[in-house]
């Protein structure tokens, strides 16, 4: 059984809605509060740490205007000490390239339509015919 706990990874989004209901000089650091409660009752620890980019973003509009929402990604060790961080959507960055890689030959199709200017010649005889 202990191998089935030895690295458990969770991702979870998190809403902070209830931080807003603290007063203002307060309201950070209750969302502190409530990221801890949420990992200690999801993730079944006593012991949780904070990562040092996750403290960034909640800290970066100060201590009246923190984020509504977040997303993070906990992972438990063997010894149950759970570290919360951010949650970076690695899969979706690398999906991008792929998309770009098939979007080229659709560019070479639309910038080989683009050389045919018969379109524009034809257009410019109608206008030329009606003077006569």
């Amino acid at each position: 059984m202990a191998t089935a706990e030895e690295n458990l990874t969770r991702v979870y989004t998190i809403n902070l809605g209830r931080g807003w209901l603290t007063p203002e000089y307060r309201r950070t650091d209750r969302i502190v509060n409530i990221i801890r409660e949420f990992a200690e009752k999801h993730m079944k620890s006593d012991e949780v740490k904070l990562d040092q980019d996750l403290n960034r973003q909640i800290w970066s509009k100060g201590k009246t205007n923190p984020p509504r929402n977040v997303r993070v990604k906990m992972t438990k060790d063997e010894d149950g000490v759970v570290t919360v961080s951010l949650y970076e959507d690695l899969p979706a960055t690398e999906e991008a390239p792929v998309e770009e890689k098939k979007a080229e030959p659709e560019v070479a199709e639309t910038t080989a339509a683009a050389e045919e200017p018969a379109p524009e010649v034809k257009a410019e005889e109608k206008t030329e015919t009606p003077p006569k």
